[in-house]
């Protein structure tokens, strides 16, 4: 649904997205992250048809960017930031008014269908700007939506939006993937990244990092299990001096060691300390977040 190779967005001298390939598959959410300045709007951006690449290619819901941009813009859904209504304006003629810039010839049951999902019905008739920032950011996700588009791309669709609200929004996207929908969803919470993503891609400018959340830890960190003995001991580390083990440290009365497969090896690994005497208090596996994998490649793409 969406497929970019090389992509490229220069300003002047400055580059500001350099050689992206990227794809995104129908029914997938992928985040895009990075720092601010990184490239995530300007991607959206050309990938909404809004602003023409300088190099490269992208193709959106079967659409160049470059030479179909009216027919990009008729199957994109798009959801920026700053929500941009029209604030003396109900929430409902907002969404009528929207509709037929997409030439939707009956908004009505989309407009009905979207605001009762996203908990706005009963405020239909207010205006706008009597809305609070989180609801405002509901309707804006449902204008997005009023000519039911093949792709979406989401920037900060939570943002100003309290728990419960956040989490019924993430579930509402969850299920528009479920639709057969490709999402590409910019964000800053990395929590809500991992929670609602199958892939991530990580860019500063050019594309640094992109698989599944496990993936990426695993290959920046391996697997780290953690061995909480009773009576540590600095000879345990020559005992379990074992091919699958990889690294082994103790530390205070933890002995923490990477090992390639856990699920295959730890049998071993336990038989082999307790033959050496340990007496083991509990068994775990050191945990990574995905912002130990963002800042990990964000710093060590400072450094290089």
């Amino acid at each position: 649904m969406i497929r970019t190779q090389g992509l490229t967005r220069r300003f002047g001298d400055l580059v500001a997205v350099e050689d992206l390939s990227l794809e995104v598959r129908e029914g997938e959410i992928v985040a895009l992250l990075g720092p601010n300045g990184a490239g995530k709007t300007t991607t959206v951006r050309m990938l909404a048809a809004l602003l023409a690449p300088t190099g490269g290619q992208a193709q959106v819901a079967g659409f160049d960017v470059a030479r179909e941009p009216q027919a990009v813009r008729r199957h994109v859904g798009v959801l920026t930031e700053t929500p941009g209504l029209y604030r003396r304006l109900s929430a409902w003629r907002n969404l009528e008014f929207f509709a037929r810039l997409y030439g939707v010839r009956d908004p009505r049951p989309n407009i009905e269908r979207y605001l009762v999902l996203l908990g706005l019905w009963e405020r239909r008739g207010d205006p706008v700007g009597t809305l609070s920032k989180g609801m405002r950011q509901k309707l804006a996700l449902a204008r997005a939506l009023l000519h039911e588009p093949a792709v979406l791309l989401l920037d900060e669709p939570t943002s100003g939006l309290d728990p419960e609200s956040a989490r019924s929004v993430r579930e509402f996207i969850q299920e528009l993937a479920g639709e057969r929908r490709a999402v590409l969803l910019c964000t800053h919470n990395l929590p809500e990244a991992e929670r609602l993503c199958s892939r991530i891609a990580l860019l500063k400018t050019r594309l640094i990092a992109l698989g599944n959340p496990e993936e990426l830890k695993g290959q920046l960190f391996g697997t780290k299990v953690l061995v909480k003995l009773a009576n540590p001991k600095p000879d345990f580390l020559q005992g379990i001096s074992l091919p699958f083990v990889k690294e082994a440290r103790l530390e205070g009365p933890t002995l923490a060691m990477r090992v390639e497969e856990p699920e295959r090896h730890n049998p071993i690994l336990i038989r082999r300390l307790v033959e050496l005497g340990a007496e083991i208090q509990y068994v775990t596996q050191e945990e990574r977040t995905l912002e130990d994998v963002y800042l990990e490649l964000v710093e060590g793409e400072d450094e290089a």
